[in-house]
């Protein structure tokens, strides 16, 4: 995941969960997961898809579909259904 994702759900849980939770989780995906910081390259690629989806996905949305398209990865598990507009990715959930 890239840190804009991590950054999204973090302060999601924080502001329906107070702080601990947030820290909790912002360290999990710190420990357990692999974050990717957004740097030029990505931003640039993130903004590739921002164009083809005419602004109708967040950046963040748009940097994990960098990150899948670098790995060659199709599925995701997204938070919400903004990835059913995402050609050639497959929502799970």
């Amino acid at each position: 995941m890239s840190d804009l994702v991590a950054a999204e759900v973090v302060t999601i849980i924080g502001s329906r969960r107070v702080g601990r939770p947030a820290q909790v989780l912002h360290q999990y995906f710190l420990d357990e997961c692999e974050v990717e910081f957004v740097r030029e390259a990505l931003l640039r690629e993130a903004m590739v898809h921002d164009l083809r989806y005419d602004g109708g996905l967040s950046i963040a949305d748009c940097a994990s579909l960098a990150l899948m398209s670098r790995r060659g990865i199709r599925r995701i598990v997204p938070f919400d259904r903004d990835f059913d507009r995402a050609r050639d990715v497959q929502r799970i959930h």
